[in-house]
């Protein structure tokens, strides 16, 4: 459908908000018939998957809407900084190496699963992966290892240095958007299965349980009703620190490409990225201050109502019917990432590394900013800067990543 019935914002915006105050009313009634159906569907992922539907059948469409970016740009980082505000970064810092281990892990994944996609297509239908000079494939791979390694801005990035033919880009996002938002669903369905997987995983999970149990023992120390004056002053605290993480964000690249132009290419010229670390960075700081009392209030309760709208306009941008659409291309999407899953699920077996760090470890690769946090506090609210952290990694090793990917890219289209 070239249009959408409805493309006015406040209708959109309403829609999404009636389907998440539909999934937390069905998921908190108790009726045996909807607690059976969320054990397999999550409420998370069903605040993800219906807007998804609704994007597919015409009735919204992310094209006509603006939500996506507003939600990325004003309600992730004061999320962040809401839900930071309360954490023990030192009981973060004793979680261990195992949450650097898998984030690496599938860093390498996606490193290494471009290439070895594209020989295994090679076999059954050479002309997908193959194209010449600026039409090459492997160049428009670049692009979603990018993506996935980092975020839009290492993908930006790949798509200037290898200069892929830009009539055929829009080919190379829809593989990267369908292929990533399959793998998050198929991610949130099993937390709810996470004991089970962790069983599995013969993972030491006390570590994660005591971080949630602390934060929860601190949360119930300092509990109190919330008054109007509470509300204020979080939302406040939250979006006054992503006024000025904006205004940090919008002048600190310009200042550094006009002084370095050789970081043009970087991470580190991304506004977005800069918005990310200084408003988890403020949350931070505010962790050390009397701002941590704010939890008691409810501080990362609305940083989770953030999250879920987050969540809801991400679902927007992902269109079932497309999946449909060019079937090689996909094929080459799903052997990568089948490839970085299971790299993923064999280091974690290794190590015993419980199911949140390959989680986490592969969203702060694959989703970035935008979702690692968001399947983070999905195990708890506690864990959101988990999320954050690997993801702010995951921009610094996007490029580089994406670049040495791209030269076995380059290696495997020309057998």
């Amino acid at each position: 459908m070239e249009n959408p019935i409805f493309t006015n914002d406040a209708i959109v915006f309403g829609l999404l908000m009636a389907s998440l105050a539909f999934v937390f009313h069905t998921s908190s009634n108790g009726h045996k018939n909807w607690k059976r159906f969320y054990k397999i569907f999550p409420p998370l992922l069903m605040a993800y998957l219906i807007p998804s539907f609704l994007n597919s059948f015409g009735i919204i469409s992310n094209k006509h809407s603006e939500l996506y970016t507003m939600a990325k740009l004003y309600l992730l980082p004061a999320s962040l900084v809401l839900m930071t505000l309360s954490i023990d970064l030192k009981a973060i810092m004793n979680l261990g190496p195992k949450s650097i281990i898998m984030f690496f892990t599938g860093t390498v994944g996606i490193m290494l699963g471009g290439p070895i996609a594209i020989l295994i297509v090679s076999f059954f239908s050479p002309e997908t992966v193959g194209g010449a000079g600026f039409d090459a494939v492997w160049r428009g791979l670049t692009t979603i290892a990018g993506s996935w390694i980092g975020g839009g801005a290492n993908q930006a990035a790949m798509l200037e240095i290898y200069q892929y033919n830009p009539e055929k880009y829009g080919s190379m996002v829809l593989v990267d958007i369908i292929v990533a938002n399959i793998w998050m669903a198929i991610l949130l369905m099993g937390i709810g299965k996470t004991a089970k997987i962790d069983k599995w995983l013969n993972a030491d999970s006390s570590a994660i349980e005591d971080l949630k149990n602390k934060v929860a023992s601190y949360t119930a120390s300092i509990e109190k009703m919330p008054s109007i004056k509470d509300y204020m002053i979080i939302l406040g605290v939250g979006f006054g620190i992503t006024g000025l993480a904006h205004m940090f964000a919008d002048s600190f690249p310009v200042w550094l490409v006009n002084n370095y132009p050789e970081m043009s290419e970087s991470s580190l010229s991304s506004s977005f990225f800069w918005l990310i670390v200084v408003s988890t960075t403020l949350g931070l700081i505010l962790s050390f201050t009397k701002a941590k009392k704010l939890e008691g209030a409810g501080a990362s309760k609305i940083g989770s109502v953030f999250i879920y709208v987050l969540v809801a306009t991400i679902g927007m941008k992902m269109n079932v019917l497309q999946i449909f659409e060019n079937p090689g291309l996909l094929a080459v999407g799903l052997i990568w990432m089948t490839f970085h899953v299971l790299l993923l699920i064999g280091v974690a077996k290794l190590i015993r590394a419980p199911y949140f760090f390959l989680t986490v470890g592969s969203q702060a690769n694959v989703g970035g900013a935008a979702s690692a946090p968001i399947v983070a506090a999905a195990f708890s609210p506690a864990l959101a800067p988990v999320g954050v952290l690997l993801a702010v990694l995951g921009y610094a090793v996007g490029t580089y990543g994406a670049m040495f990917s791209a030269y076995l890219m380059e290696i495997a289209s020309s057998f």
